[in-house]
């Protein structure tokens, strides 16, 4: 079977349409959307640098990625039915350990942008 080529705009609608189901399936990708949204108002309040807003925009888009390919890796193991296989429980976990350890970086990134603010926030009173 020969595949054609899809152009950029199916494309960007597929991969959109990807973001909504996970927005629409997933409670904790909407956790993470919430939590990334607080740290943008956070960002924006405590003043951060241009570069501290880069490693936030890393730090969030990983964490995103990582909990949209999790999701994937959900949506694709459900096709195989409720049966109870133990590699599909293997690769579930560690998609899940994978949201896992970008969720710990993006809290270091945090700690380290926004840590120093809020000692010296907090000194003050």
């Amino acid at each position: 079977m020969l595949f054609r080529r899809r152009p950029w705009t199916r494309k960007f609608g597929d991969a959109v349409r990807g973001l909504s189901r996970a927005l629409r399936s997933q409670s904790s990708f909407l956790v993470h959307l919430s939590v990334a949204a607080a740290v943008v108002v956070a960002a924006a309040v405590l003043r951060v640098s241009a570069g501290e807003w880069g490693l936030l925009a890393v730090a969030i888009a990983g964490v995103l990625a990582a909990e949209v390919f999790n999701s994937a890796l959900e949506s694709l193991a459900r096709a195989f039915g409720p049966a109870r296989n133990p590699r599909i429980r293997d690769a579930l976990d560690m998609a899940s350990a994978a949201v896992l350890v970008t969720a710990g970086g993006a809290v270091a990134v945090g700690l380290a942008v926004f840590g120093p603010r809020l000692v010296a926030l907090f000194a003050d009173w």
